[in-house]
């Protein structure tokens, strides 16, 4: 057994529901402990948390599968069978029986709009798991006649048309239809958002000298707005009108975080990488300050690393130089901690994903910003991450990368997101480099529209997964959830392991797929290097973050549509149990607040949005 950690992670704060159920089942938990660990003689600290009798993958190559775990301080301190973890237990140790269900390292998604998803996460009606627009609309429909006075009805992303039986959006007459009065807003990726008629009036857009928004255009015919908002390719349109819709009050935000902290508990997550994104000024924007609020006081259940993400086009540089001074990377704890730089270095170098339409141009300035930035970002040891969508923007931004390294130097941790269309040779430039490989299941939702525009032999390596893996570097797994894809990280676990794109399509052959531990693997123990933390979790061994969940299915045994169902019925951060449900209810001694505002759709739908 290696040595345990000498310091302890930092971990949800334990929190009791203070009701009678609550206190009847701690009760009840804390007896049939006392009573199964009163016999056993332990010559160690005790742990704070067993579990035995599962089907641990632990992701060790020195011990791949396992029955029991023992958790003491925040971190594993024994992982094998039933009797290994036997001398951990003690009179106030929880020990869980797993009833031979399998049980996986905590999920991480290494690329995700966490902090700004959550303040809107109540706010919002999910099309994430519908399979007809028949039903999407219907789900409209009734948070219409919820929602009062000032508020809107919106779905802001995580859905491809292509998984609806119709294989069509909605259109601009059927949301008039269901909402006369109340605004109504469906963004679908950064590639069109519909509004109403009400929405658009609430806009503006109905009236002269409305704002308008670069390589962004508000469709007109005759004059009139359409209630089509469309990317040319630039999704700052997209942007600027979701940040002008009205928001949530703090306390409201607050909330609405803490239930979707509880959503990607359910669903297996423990840690997030997030992006940063639009709308979301670095560090004064309300999701910071909500996050912050939160983990001021205990209440994250899931691990959070966040890079910045300047806002304004021109003020790259200035937010830097300005974050770089007052900040430094990995500051924080294991909760919440700030990694580094990025995604978006500078808007001169952002190439939308919009599969659809031809290949963006970046602008003709592109290299000489971003060398500046890059520069500055060397010189102050920031890491960085960047959205690259397309090989050819690695063209050309590669070659800066490369003068950079020569320079200022690239400091150790850095990675570029998304990589899709990226030759052998744009790949093997980035490991010479040094840097990671960060992969998101984006394309599952655009795959249809990608052979519509590039072919489908183009697809079949795209991304080139096989190269990737076999170049070495550090590799991870996310979703770029909430808007352009699903916050569900079984999504971008099925894509990898069966190659199936939301509307059914088989995307891949044998060849560019990989089976579903390395596709798990990925991220876990592989996401875990993205926010500097290669090591210390993403693995079932002693010393590492006692992260893990218990799932309702076993993941290596279903089908492969069924891998989108699976959720967790055990989550646990560093040994704290963060979420549970039957049969494993009782170990769940947080208090999660009701949601609220009373109108949100989660009040009728808590389950919205898993597959």
């Amino acid at each position: 057994m290696t040595d345990v950690a000498k310091t302890t992670p930092a971990r949800p704060a334990r929190r009791f529901a203070l009701n009678r159920r609550g206190f009847l089942s701690a009760s009840a938990a804390l007896g049939a402990t006392a009573a199964s660990g009163a016999a056993a003689q332990t010559t160690e600290a005790p742990a704070e948390l067993i579990v035995v009798n599962a089907r641990i993958t632990t992701l060790d190559p020195a011990r791949p599968e396992a029955t029991a775990l023992a958790a003491r301080d925040g971190v594993f301190v024994a992982v094998g069978s039933e009797q290994d973890v036997a001398r951990f237990r003690g009179a106030f140790t929880t020990v869980i029986d797993g009833q031979g269900r399998r049980l996986i390292p905590g999920l991480n998604d290494s690329h995700t709009h966490s902090i700004r998803g959550g303040v809107n996460y109540t706010y919002e009606v999910r099309w994430d798991d519908v399979d007809s627009l028949e039903e999407g609309l219907h789900r409209l429909r009734e948070q219409v006649a919820r929602t009062p006075e000032g508020q809107f009805v919106r779905v802001v992303g995580g859905f491809s048309e292509h998984q609806f039986k119709e294989k069509r959006l909605p259109t601009v007459a059927e949301l008039n239809a269901i909402a006369p009065n109340t605004p109504v807003l469906v963004h679908h990726l950064y590639k069109l958002t519909l509004i109403n008629d009400a929405a658009t009036r609430y806009f503006g857009y109905d009236q002269p000298g409305h704002p308008t928004y670069p390589r962004g255009v508000i469709e007109k015919e005759d004059g009139v707005p359409t209630g089509r908002l469309l990317a040319a390719p630039s999704g700052l349109l997209m942007y600027r009108t979701l940040v002008e819709a009205p928001k949530l009050s703090i306390q409201d935000q607050i909330n609405s975080s803490i239930q979707y902290m509880d959503e990607l508990n359910a669903l297996g997550l423990t840690s997030v990488s997030d992006a940063g994104g639009g709308g979301m000024e670095f560090p004064d924007a309300d999701a910071y300050a909500v996050t912050h609020w939160l983990h001021e006081r205990g209440l994250m259940t899931v691990r959070t690393g966040y890079h910045t993400f300047p806002q304004i086009k021109g003020q790259e540089f200035d937010d830097y130089d300005r974050w770089t001074q007052a900040w430094r990377p990995q500051q924080g704890d294991d909760m919440l901690k700030l990694v580094g730089g990025g995604e978006n270095l500078s808007w001169a170098s952002y190439d939308y994903e919009i599969f659809g339409e031809p290949v963006p141009d970046i602008d003709p300035d592109a290299e000489e910003i971003q060398h500046r930035i890059m520069t500055l970002l060397g010189e102050r040891e920031w890491p960085f991450r960047q959205h690259i969508t397309y090989g050819q923007t690695a063209d050309r931004l590669l070659n800066v990368y490369k003068d950079v390294a020569r320079g200022a130097g690239l400091t150790p941790g850095w990675f570029i997101d998304h990589v899709e269309t990226f030759t052998p040779a744009h790949l093997e430039r980035i490991a010479e480099l040094g840097g990671g490989i960060n992969l998101q299941n984006r394309l599952q939702f655009q795959a249809e529209d990608f052979v519509a525009q590039h072919g489908e032999n183009a697809l079949r390596q795209t991304p080139n997964f096989r190269a990737i893996l076999d170049l070495g570097v550090p590799v991870g797994l996310g979703t770029d959830a909430t808007r352009v894809a699903s916050y569900n990280p079984w999504f971008a676990l099925q894509w990898l392991s069966t190659g199936l794109s939301r509307g059914g399509m088989r995307m891949y052959g044998d060849d560019n797929l990989l089976d579903r531990e390395e596709a798990l693997r990925l991220m876990t123990v592989g996401s875990a290097w993205f926010t500097g933390d290669a090591g210390r979790k993403g693995a079932i061994t002693t010393g590492q973050m006692a992260d893990f969940a218990i799932l309702d299915r076993d993941y290596f045994a279903v089908t492969d549509a069924e891998i989108a169902k699976i959720t967790s019925v055990l989550t646990s951060v560093g040994g704290t149990v963060v979420h549970a449900k039957e049969p494993f209810a009782m170990h769940d001694l947080r208090h999660v607040p009701p949601i609220s505002p009373d109108w949100s759709p989660l009040h009728h739908d808590s389950e919205m949005g898993r597959g």
